[in-house]
């Protein structure tokens, strides 16, 4: 590059056409130079071949052929040029993530120094000085380095976003403000930008905030499930003891009401809703209540039942299978003790579903509540008892 810098400056290596390094540099008869390949696009779209430069007019388009000095000049000028790049790239930092690399670097991507906003390329140091020293290129405008810039030009005006309308809350450009948003609230980018970044760490300092206090629940919830467990296994440890009395049964999921009635009317209302097994009635204050149950007459019940979701039964001693119309969601039980009568209806449709009659009731009698087992969640739903309505 020594002989190259002697006879031409750098300034002379930038073809005006394309604003870059002479690739094949031909010399029109005015004496000024190009890319072949430019001066040859130039003049294949215009009618004239005229010079780009001084504006003289060919009448005839003359013959093109590479200054091969030039040429060769060019060529130690990119030559020279790589390998100050080469040298320096050692010195300069690399590009680091979060940071804006040089689009030009070619393997390891350095930290671009630079944006320039007419090439729409963030460059290097070293890449970069062309932008710094060739007159064409002095021109570009330069921006502290960002990503995206074709994302951070107007696509109307084709110039940089650097104000924010807060009236129509979005970013426009100089032009902009002249033009579409003449009357708008508009201020600098950069200090609409601070001011939603301190309002961005503010409203995270509140969420990291919140976050620790329902980790601090989170963490005494867990500590309270482990104290709970810790006392069942306790309990289980020594033993809880389920009093085995008269009145209690053993095997089955049933109980009796606390209520009991020797005498007039009563009758009440049982939702048996998603339920596959239950078993409703009275029973006299006398019944067995241990081992398995015979729900009939003869032994103190007065009951029907529903088995595997669609099978009900009348416990008439044997069994009676009811033929019902649809299933019912509520069933209403009514006792008559003195006319010894026990019915059941289905509350909704208003219908008889069973009556026990002729009955002799000597004893107290109580409701009689069966819930079946869980039998996996399939039988989960409660019985729900709605009050008592007594008639005297």
């Amino acid at each position: 590059m020594s002989a190259a810098s002697c006879l031409l400056t750098e300034d002379q290596f930038l073809c005006s056409i394309c604003l870059d390094v002479f690739t094949d540099p031909v010399t029109i008869p005015c004496g000024h130079n190009f890319c072949k390949t430019c001066i040859t696009k130039q003049w294949d779209k215009n009618v004239r071949c005229q010079c780009p430069n001084c504006k003289k007019i060919f009448n005839t388009r003359p013959e093109l052929q590479v200054n091969t000095f030039i040429s060769e000049m060019a060529a130690q000028f990119r030559q020279s040029a790589q390998q100050r790049a080469s040298s320096s790239s050692s010195e300069q930092q690399v590009s680091k993530p979060g940071e804006v690399p040089c689009d030009v670097c070619t393997g390891t991507k350095l930290k671009a120094l630079k944006s320039c906003l007419v090439c729409l390329v963030s460059y290097c140091e070293t890449h970069l000085e062309p932008h710094l020293t060739m007159s064409g290129l002095k021109r570009h405008q330069l921006i502290d380095p960002v990503e995206n810039l074709e994302g951070r030009m107007c696509t109307k005006h084709d110039k940089l976003l650097e104000l924010f309308c807060k009236t129509d809350q979005m970013c426009v450009c100089m032009l902009c403000t002249v033009l579409d948003h003449k009357t708008h609230d508009v201020v600098p980018l950069k200090e609409e930008y601070e001011g939603k970044k301190a309002e961005l760490g503010k409203r995270d300092a509140e969420i990291q905030q919140m976050i620790q206090k329902r980790r601090l629940k989170i963490q005494e919830m867990k500590c309270s499930v482990e104290l709970s467990k810790k006392d069942a296994d306790r309990e289980i440890a020594a033993g809880v003891q389920v009093f085995n009395n008269p009145e209690r049964f053993n095997t089955c999921a049933c109980v009796l009401a606390k209520q009991s009635f020797s005498s007039g009317r009563f009758y009440y209302e049982v939702q048996v809703k998603e339920k596959t097994k239950w078993d409703l009635g009275v029973a006299r204050e006398s019944i067995n209540r241990k081992g398995h149950l015979k729900l009939y007459p003869q032994d103190g019940y007065w009951t029907i039942w529903l088995r595997n979701s669609i099978e009900y039964r009348a416990g008439a001693g044997p069994s009676v299978r009811l033929s019902l119309k649809c299933r019912p969601e509520k069933v209403g039980v009514f006792v008559d003790y003195e006319e010894g009568l026990v019915s059941f209806y289905d509350v909704d449709a208003a219908a008889l579903i069973y009556s026990f009659t002729g009955c002799c009731f000597t004893q107290k009698l109580y409701p009689y509540f069966g819930s079946g087992r869980n039998d996996g969640d399939k039988n989960s739903a409660p019985l729900i008892i709605s009050p008592f309505n007594f008639t005297e």
